[in-house]
C-alpha cells in the first residue's frame, strides 16, 4: 500500500487529448497518476511511462466503479480527481440516430455523472474537476447530442457543489469551461459531414486546458472560462441569443467543417475505440495556439454586469464635465469685450 505522504491523482478518459495532457501535468508536478479509459493500446503505452491504468468505460457506474476500486487501491487516496471523457458526433440532428445521440450523453454527461460519484466515494478531501465547454453556453449546429451534454454538466456539478457547501465538505468541486482544442477527437469522431470535421477557430493545444485545470486545484475556483472565444460565447449568448443563432447557422456549419474530404460516413469511436496513440493532440497542430486567458468565471460576471456600467457612468460624467468646458470657453471667446461707455451713448451693450 503507498505512503500517504503521496500525492494521488485520478483522470478518467485520460489516455489522449485533454486527459492526457492533464496527466503530463498532474506528473510533472509530482502526482501518481491513475487512468481510466476505454483504449487498451493507448492504456498500455501508458503504463510503460509509470501511470497506473484500468480499462472501463466511463459511461457504465458498475465498469468504472470497479476501475476506480482498483486505482485507489493500487495507489492510495486520491486527492485530485478530473472528469474529462467525452464523446461526440458531427451531424444534423435528423441524421442521428437515437442510440448515438444516447451515446454521446452516456458518455460525456454520465461519465462525469458517474466520475463525480466514485469521486466522492473514494475521496475525503481535495479536489474534483470537472471538463466542461464554452458550448455548454452557446451550442453549435451539428454537435447536438454533446451540446446539451455539456449545459447539463453545468446544472449537475452546480446542484453537487451546494451539497458540498451544505456538508461543509473539504473537497472542492470546480468546472473548466474550455474553448476549441486540437485534440484527436476531430480524427477518430463518428462523422456524417463532407468534409472531415475540424475545431473551429480559434484553436487552442491541450496544454491551455491543463493550465487551466492545475489553477483550478490551485485556487479551488468554482468556474473557470478559458480562451476568449468562451468568453465571447457567454455573454453573447446573454446579450444577443437570436443574433448568435442565426450567426451559427451559418458561421456554426462551416467552421467546424475543414478542407480535408471524407469518403462516407466515418465510423470514428462511438460504439468501441479506435487504434490512435496516446497524444493530447491532434491533427490540427499548425492552427492552435499554445496559450490563452484563463478567467475566473465569477469575477468575470462581475466585471461585465458591474465593472461595465459604472465605467459607462463615470465616462458619462466626464464627457458632460468636457462638454460643459467646452460650451463655457465658447461663450466666453463669443461674448466682446466690455467697454467703457460714454454719456448718452447706446453703442455698446450693457
Amino acid at each position: 500500500m503507498p505512503s500517504s505522504e503521496n500525492k494521488v491523482a485520478i483522470v478518467i478518459g485520460g489516455s489522449a487529448g485533454v486527459g492526457r495532457a492533464v496527466v503530463d501535468a498532474l506528473r510533472a508536478r509530482g502526482y501518481a497518476v491513475g487512468v481510466v479509459a476505454r483504449g487498451r493500446m493507448r492504456l498500455d503505452e501508458l503504463e510503460q511511462i509509470g501511470v497506473a491504468t484500468y480499462g472501463a468505460d466511463a459511461g457504465d457506474a458498475a465498469q468504472l466503479d470497479a476501475a476506480t476500486d482498483h486505482l485507489a487501491d493500487r495507489l492510495g487516496r486520491p486527492d485530485v480527481w478530473v472528469n474529462c471523457a467525452m464523446a461526440t458526433s458531427f451531424s444534423a440532428f435528423k441524421d442521428t440516430p437515437a442510440e448515438d445521440f444516447e451515446r454521446i450523453i452516456r458518455t460525456t454527461l454520465m461519465g462525469q455523472v458517474n466520475g463525480t460519484r466514485a469521486a466522492l466515494r473514494h475521496m475525503i478531501r481535495g479536489n474534483i474537476v470537472n471538463i466542461g465547454s464554452g458550448l455548454a453556453y452557446r451550442a453549435v449546429p451539428l454537435q447536438s447530442a454533446y451540446c446539451a451534454a455539456k449545459h447539463a454538466i453545468n446544472g449537475f456539478t452546480a446542484s453537487v457543489r451546494s451539497e458540498l457547501i451544505a456538508e461543509q465538505s473539504p473537497i472542492h468541486l470546480s468546472l473548466v469551461q474550455l474553448p476549441a482544442m486540437n485534440t484527436p477527437q476531430f480524427d477518430w469522431a463518428r462523422s456524417r459531414l463532407s468534409q472531415q470535421p475540424q475545431p473551429a477557430p480559434p484553436v487552442y493545444a491541450p496544454q491551455v486546458a491543463a493550465d487551466a485545470v492545475l489553477r483550478a486545484i490551485d485556487t479551488n475556483a468554482r468556474e473557470l472560462f478559458v480562451g476568449k472565444s468562451v468568453l465571447k460565447l457567454v455573454f453573447g449568448q446573454f446579450l444577443l441569443p437570436d443574433h448568435l443563432d442565426n450567426r451559427m447557422s451559418r458561421d456554426g456549419i462551416s467552421g467546424q467543417k475543414s478542407d480535408r474530404p471524407a469518403h462516407g460516413v466515418q465510423t470514428g469511436n462511438l460504439y468501441e475505440p479506435v487504434e490512435y496513440p496516446t497524444s493530447a493532440a491532434g491533427s490540427y497542430g499548425k492552427d492552435a495556439a499554445d496559450s490563452g486567458v484563463i478567467v475566473d468565471a465569477d469575477r468575470a460576471r462581475k466585471a461585465a454586469f458591474f465593472g461595465v456600467p459604472l465605467l459607462t457612468l463615470a465616462a458619462g460624467v466626464l464627457l458632460g464635465q468636457l462638454g460643459r468646458s467646452a460650451r463655457q470657453r465658447r461663450i466666453a471667446q463669443d461674448r466682446p469685450a466690455r467697454l467703457p461707455r460714454s454719456f448718452g451713448d447706446d453703442t455698446y451693450p450693457r
